[in-house]
C-alpha cells in the first residue's frame, strides 16, 4: 500500500482506481498462469512439493521481516526501480503486478497448491481463491490513501508491523510443513 500510494501520489483518484483495478486483473493473469502451468514448470525443472514450500516459506519470512524492520532494508523495489517507476505513466503491471502484488513469495505459494491439486475442482477453488485475494488487493488499493488519512503515520506502522507478524508465522509454518513432508 504505501509503494503503491507513492507511485501514484501524482494521479487523480480515477486514474489512481484504474492502475489499482488493472493491477488485480494483472495478478489474476500471472497467479492463473503458474497455477494452470505449474506443475509443467515443476516437473521440467524437477523441483519437489517440499522444496516449493521451504523456499515459499523463506520468501515470505524475508518479506514479513522487511514489514517488521522497514530501517533495515529488505525493500521490495530497489531506489532504482522506484525512480523508474515514478517516470512511468502505467504502472499496472510493473511494477504494481508484478513484483508487489504477484511476487516470488506468491509465485512460490501458488506452484505449492498446483502441484497438490489432483482435481479439476481443485483448480476451481485455487482460481476463485486467487480472483478473491485480487479483489481484496483492489480493495486495499482503492481504500489505502483513506485508511492513511484516517489510521496516520502511527496507525499505519503498527498496521504494518502486525501484517509482518502473521506474515512470519505463515512463511515458518510453510517451512515446517515442508520439512516435516521430508521427514515423513
Amino acid at each position: 500500500m504505501p509503494v503503491f500510494l507513492a507511485l501514484t501520489q501524482d494521479l487523480p483518484d480515477k486514474e489512481r482506481n484504474q492502475q489499482a483495478l488493472w493491477g488485480a486483473i494483472y495478478m489474476v493473469f500471472i497467479l492463473s498462469a503458474f497455477l494452470l502451468g505449474g506443475t509443467y514448470i515443476i516437473s521440467f525443472f524437477g523441483i519437489s512439493i517440499e522444496g516449493i514450500r521451504i523456499a515459499g516459506g523463506l520468501m515470505i519470512m524475508r518479506f514479513a521481516y522487511s514489514l517488521l524492520n522497514p530501517t533495515e532494508g529488505g525493500r521490495k523495489m530497489t531506489n532504482e526501480d522506484e525512480a523508474e517507476a515514478l517516470q512511468k505513466a502505467d504502472i499496472s503491471f510493473s511494477p504494481l503486478a508484478m513484483p508487489l502484488l504477484s511476487g516470488p513469495g506468491s509465485i512460490a505459494i501458488v506452484l505449492g497448491f498446483a502441484s497438490q491439486a489432483g482435481h479439476v475442482l481443485d483448480y476451481v477453488v485455487l482460481l476463485t481463491a486467487i480472483l478473491m485475494v485480487a479483489v481484496a488487493c483492489f480493495g486495499v488499493l482503492r481504500v489505502a490513501p483513506k485508511m492513511v488519512k484516517i489510521l496516520g503515520k502511527t496507525g499505519m506502522t503498527a498496521l504494518t508491523r502486525m501484517m509482518g507478524f502473521i506474515a512470519l508465522c505463515i512463511g515458518v509454518q510453510f517451512i515446517i510443513n515442508g520439512i516435516s513432508m521430508l521427514l515423513a
